[in-house]
């Protein structure tokens, strides 16, 4: 091995260890210690030295968790050791009969139990040999299970290689993966956005993810593994399942904190209680406590019955679906515009609170369910989410029922109800002037990207709306001194400064303008190309598809929502009432679009490190301006990598590639 190749060696596996230590911290302890751009950076080098020597790469490598090539079929997989189901119990009295058997067999006068929540995922068993995973399986029935290793392998949270210096030979570990709440409402937001249809619960969408054949897909849903105990173990393990809990948190594994030792029925009744008052606070789903004997050395004594182990008990938690009736489906408009179809439910109780209303999501998912006013349904609550409709009762369905459409105007605004090219989502198309996006079309209109009102934030709107002080954005420009002295944090001083911010907003450019006016699908960068391309506001009102479909990189979908936006009567008349009130911009008018100077047309840019006159978004607003464009990593086809202070592999990468470097002055003398 060269001198270069060791180099490469040693900085392969630093890099492999900072990855594995900060992914620990992350996604086991929830404890980031870098931010994620540092994250992707170290990720990014060892990326491309694993590229550039593919020798060097190993199994338990960071970079290996992206996914691999879809599989046929999933492989059967026998566990070690089974995996038994759990007995249950659904009262009191059951779990004082389960606590009474045990004590009578084994002759004690209490017992030391240890009470967990029982997550509502899939079980999997995790084997490892030498420390290193090397399968992975779903429950199944118990025996044998689906072999899910490339799968299990994209989990952050599941350990590539234990972290300890004398790991077994041979260990299994069992867990239960799970989607916690925050992450999949962050992806059902994604995939609604998308015009997927959302998942129906966290736990549907943690089995279908585990159980893609397309291990890469797996890689994009947000898994989290908890560990529960161990199955066959080729060295011995502490006599009690806390200690054994402990030593898989030392391992690397996730451990549930809400696990406690507890004594005697009394004590198991108890943590429930507990855990029933905290259960809406909890960041994953759960469906009952399990007790669990902690002297495991008594395991092998109480025996199993054929399907459960007699050490252990599932404990129910009171039921979070109850019947009721649909009297009346609504559309609710979101701040953002979406339209999302509301249930008005007959009151019930539903895990010790009354639902009045359930979502029922989208268009799609109100056809698929067939739900329809006056139907009976079984609705569930979770946590603090809007109740959902689980599903209809057909055989309650009442003679002469109608499936519910959409009403083709927005029942707060009047402006058009649209759904674009198949998207799932319905909208509103009067976001300039819709009451129900008020907050939401302010936010963005004032943002720095857009019409960059500094001191004008939400709690300040917040006061503003709710006073009547402003309705659309319009009227922020007829703000005067009295209109805000004496609201929340409003003085003279802060107040001469947001008159002013506003004052200074009138001049600006005709792309940050489109891009304030939150058309759907126009972001930055189609803002800038729908200016350069008419020159002027009025031909972009007139334009229609055709027109609209000729602009570069501009296609169906984009040009049917601008052209719908700009069809809508209250939006132009905001827009009028904006120019009105001063705004204006450079006129393009005397020099045609393909006349104007675009000196970087073409040029491809990659920036890193830090700029000390401009900060990142800055720096790709004025290439992009100019006509170049930004991408995230430097290869053959980069023109220009712009290294500031601190730059990082980026520009070693470009010197060893020969792109052109720029430092800051550099780059300012370029884009002027």
């Amino acid at each position: 091995m060269t001198g270069a190749d060791a180099t490469a060696a040693e900085r392969a596996a630093s890099l492999r260890k900072q990855l594995e230590y900060h992914n620990h911290r992350y996604y086991v302890r929830d404890d980031p210690a870098i931010s994620d751009a540092e994250y992707d950076r170290l990720m990014a080098e060892l990326i491309d030295i694993e590229r550039r020597s593919p020798d060097l790469q190993t199994d338990d490598s960071p970079t290996q968790r992206v996914g691999s090539a879809p599989l046929a079929a999933f492989e059967e997989l026998a566990h070690g050791e089974p995996m038994l189901s759990l007995a249950n119990a659904f009262s009191e009295a059951d779990l004082t009969d389960f606590d009474r058997r045990l004590r009578e067999t084994l002759g004690v006068g209490e017992i030391e139990y240890m009470a967990e929540p029982k997550l509502d995922g899939l079980s999997v068993n995790l084997r490892y040999e030498d420390g290193q995973l090397v399968a992975a399986a779903t429950r199944g029935d118990g025996r044998v299970g689906e072999a899910i290793t490339a799968n299990a392998r994209t989990i952050r949270s599941v350990p590539l290689r234990l972290q300890c210096a004398d790991p077994p030979a041979r260990v299994e570990v069992r867990g239960e993966v799970v989607i916690r709440r925050q992450d999949f409402e962050r992806l059902n937001e994604r995939r609604l956005a998308h015009g997927e249809r959302p998942f129906a619960n966290p736990r549907n969408a943690a089995a279908g993810s585990l159980r893609q054949l397309d291990s890469r897909m797996t890689a994009r849903r947000p898994l989290t593994l908890f560990v529960f105990g161990v199955g066959e173990s080729s060295a011995s393990l502490p006599t009690t399942h806390e200690a054994v809990l402990e030593r898989l948190g030392q391992w690397g594994f996730r451990v549930n904190d809400q696990v406690r030792r507890v004594t005697g029925a009394d004590g198991c009744l108890a943590y429930r209680e507990r855990l029933i008052e905290a259960r809406d606070g909890l960041d994953y789903e759960i469906d009952g406590v399990v007790y669990k004997v902690n002297d495991r050395l008594v395991w092998e004594r109480l025996g199993a019955t054929a399907r459960a182990p007699r050490w252990a008990l599932a404990h129910k938690l009171p039921a979070r679906e109850a019947t009721t009736q649909v009297n009346a489906i609504m559309p609710s408009v979101g701040r953002t515009g979406v339209i999302t179809p509301v249930a008005d439910l007959e009151p019930v109780e539903v895990g010790g609170v009354t639902v009045t209303r359930a979502t029922l999501h989208n268009l799609d998912e109100v056809r698929r369910k067939d739900v329809r006013e006056s139907d009976a349904v079984m609705v569930r609550r979770a946590g603090d989410v809007i109740p959902e409709v689980v599903s209809v009762i057909e055989s309650r369905r009442p003679a002469h029922t109608h499936p519910w459409q959409m009403p083709p105007a927005c029942p707060v605004c009047g402006s058009d109800v649209v759904r674009i090219d198949d998207e799932a989502a319905h909208r509103c198309m009067g976001g300039l002037y819709c009451p129900a996006q008020r907050m939401g079309a302010l936010m963005h209109f004032v943002s720095r990207r857009a019409m960059d009102i500094d001191g004008l934030g939400e709690k300040l709107i917040e006061q503003l709306v709710s006073r009547e002080r402003v309705q659309t954005a319009a009227d922020l420009y007829a703000l005067t001194r009295s209109d805000l002295l004496g609201l929340e944090r409003m003085g003279e001083r802060s107040t001469t400064n947001l008159l002013n911010a506003i004052d200074a907003s009138r001049e600006t450019t005709l792309p940050r303008f489109l891009y304030a006016l939150g058309i759907d699908q126009v972001g930055e960068v189609t803002a800038r190309t729908l200016a350069t391309h008419f020159g002027g506001l009025d031909g972009l009102i007139a334009a229609d598809d055709d027109a609209l479909t000729a602009v570069p990189d501009v296609g169906p979908v984009v040009a049917e929502s601008v052209r719908r936006f700009f069809a809508q009567p209250h939006n132009r008349e905001v827009i009028d009432a904006l120019i009105a009130a001063g705004v204006h911009w450079p006129s393009s008018a005397s020099t045609p679009p393909s006349a104007q100077s675009l000196p970087l047309e073409g040029k491809t840019f990659v920036l890193t490190g830090t700029l000390s006159a401009y900060t990142r978004d800055e720096a790709k607003a004025r290439i992009e301006a100019l006509g170049g464009r930004v991408t995230a990593s430097v290869s053959g086809r980069t023109d220009y990598v712009v290294a500031g202070a601190d730059a990082g592999s980026k520009r070693d990468r470009a010197e060893k590639l020969g792109v052109t470097l720029l430092d800051e002055s550099g780059f300012t003398a370029l884009v002027g």
